[in-house]
C-alpha cells in the first residue's frame, strides 16, 4: 500500500515532469509505471496519449471514473519542497489531484474493488490545457455505452480544496478573428479598422448586459472578455485587426444561435461602413456549461469520506466559472460527477504555484474512504 511517504514521493516526481500539452509522453509513461508499481491491475497509455491505471474487474457491475489531466500551461517554476509545501507547475493544476487519485485508489486496491464488483478507472488525460480536450474527448467515446459502458459516476481531477468538491463549470466559447478595410488618410471621414472593431466589442458587452439582466449570481452571467486586439497593416493597402473574443457561457446557453447574431453583427451595422470593412469570424473552444446535483450516491459517499477523515470538517460545494473536462464528459455520460482536488484553485497557472503537502496527503486519504464508501452504495 502507498503510504504517506510514498504518496509524496508520486507527486513529487509527477511535478518534476515537464508535460506541457502536447508534449505529455515522458510524463504519461512514467506515471503508468508507478501505477503497476503500485498494484493497478492495467495501466497503460491509451492512444491518445493519456496515462490510464484500472483496478478490479474489467466486467465490473460499475465503474468509476477518476478523470485528473497530466498537461501544464507553460512556466518554469523550481520543483522543491519548502516549508511543507510543494512548488512547481502542475502541483495545483492539476498534477496534485491526478496524484492524488492515483494514491487514493491505489490504497482503496485492486482486492476492495473486486470484492465489491466495481471497477476503478484513474485516467491522467493529455491536452486539457490547450482547449481541445483531446484526452477527455477520447475517454468519453471509449466509455460511451458501445465501446466500454457508461460510467456509475465520475470525479474530475481539479484544486477545490481538499474539504470541498465542484458541482459544476460555466461553459466556453472562442472568437478569433481578423478584421480588414483599405487603407485610409486619419483625417478622412471614415473610421478606423480599429474603432469598427471596438464599436462591434461594446456591442458584445452590450449584449452581455442584456443577457445578465436580473442575474445576480456570476455562474449564471454570460461573461465576455477581450482577449487579443493586434493593429496592422498589410500589403501596404489595408489596415487590419487580429483580434479573439472569449465568452464564460451559463448553464442552458444557446451558443449556436449566438454565433449566427454575432456573424450578422459583423456582416451588418459593424461591417457597414459602405461594405468598406470585412470580418472573418473562426469559432473554437465551446464547450457547455454543467452542473451536477449534491443528491446522489458520489456526493453522499464523499460527505462520508471527509468524515471519516476528519469528522470535525464540513463538505462545501462550489460553482467555478472556468472550464474543466467536466463540460466535456458530463454531457455525454449524465451520471452524478464532482471536481475534486488538494490546492488553492487562485494559483493556478501562476508564477506562485505550490501545494500544501499536508493538504494532499488528506486528500489521498479522502479519495481511498469516499471509493470505500461508494463501493458500499448500490
Amino acid at each position: 500500500m502507498i503510504d504517506r511517504a510514498g504518496a509524496i514521493e508520486l507527486v513529487h516526481g509527477l511535478v518534476a515532469i515537464p508535460s506541457l500539452s502536447r508534449h505529455e509522453a515522458a510524463a504519461a509513461s512514467w506515471l503508468v509505471d508507478q501505477m503497476r508499481a503500485a498494484g493497478y491491475d492495467r495501466a497503460f497509455v491509451d492512444e491518445a496519449g493519456n496515462a490510464v491505471g484500472e483496478l478490479g474487474e474489467p466486467n465490473a457491475a460499475r465503474t468509476m471514473v477518476l478523470l485528473g489531466h497530466i498537461d501544464t500551461v507553460p512556466g518554469n517554476i523550481p520543483v522543491r519542497i519548502e516549508n511543507a509545501l510543494l512548488y512547481g507547475r502542475g502541483s495545483v493544476d492539476a498534477k496534485g489531484p491526478l496524484a492524488t487519485f492515483v494514491a487514493g485508489a491505489a490504497r482503496f486496491g485492486s482486492a476492495a474493488a473486486k470484492a465489491a464488483g466495481i471497477r476503478v478507472v484513474v485516467v491522467g488525460a493529455v491536452e486539457e490545457e490547450a482547449a481541445t480536450s483531446k484526452g477527455a474527448r477520447f475517454i468519453a467515446s471509449r466509455f460511451d455505452g458501445r465501446h466500454d459502458v457508461i460510467p456509475t459516476a465520475c470525479i474530475i481531477g481539479e484544486p477545490s480544496h481538499w474539504t470541498r468538491v465542484t458541482l459544476g463549470y460555466k461553459g466556453r466559447l472562442l472568437m478569433d478573428f481578423t478584421a480588414a478595410q483599405p487603407m485610409a488618410h486619419t483625417a478622412g471621414p471614415d473610421a478606423s479598422v480599429a474603432a469598427v472593431v471596438v464599436d462591434f466589442w461594446n456591442w458584445v458587452t452590450a449584449h452581455a448586459a442584456r443577457v445578465n439582466h436580473g442575474k445576480d449570481k456570476v455562474f449564471d452571467q454570460l461573461r465576455p472578455s477581450l482577449r487579443r486586439f493586434i493593429t496592422s497593416t498589410t500589403d501596404q493597402m489595408h489596415d487590419t485587426v487580429d483580434g479573439q473574443f472569449a465568452w464564460r457561457l451559463p448553464v442552458g446557453f444557446d451558443a449556436k444561435a449566438f454565433m449566427s447574431e454575432l456573424r450578422e453583427q459583423a456582416d451588418g451595422p459593424t461591417g457597414q461602413q459602405a461594405n468598406r470593412t470585412t470580418f472573418n469570424l473562426k469559432f473554437r473552444g465551446y464547450e457547455k456549461a454543467w452542473r451536477g446535483d449534491r443528491n446522489n450516491a458520489l456526493v453522499r459517499s464523499f460527505l462520508a469520506g471527509l468524515r471519516t477523515v476528519a469528522p470535525s470538517e464540513k463538505l462545501g460545494f462550489v460553482l467555478k466559472t472556468g472550464t474543466s473536462d467536466m463540460n466535456v464528459v458530463g454531457p455525454e455520460w449524465q451520471c452524478p460527477i464532482v471536481a475534486y482536488g488538494p490546492g488553492d484553485s487562485s494559483l493556478d497557472h501562476t508564477p506562485n504555484e505550490h501545494l500544501p503537502v499536508e493538504d494532499y496527503w488528506k486528500a489521498v486519504t479522502v479519495i481511498e474512504e469516499t471509493l470505500t464508501a461508494f463501493s458500499a452504495t448500490s
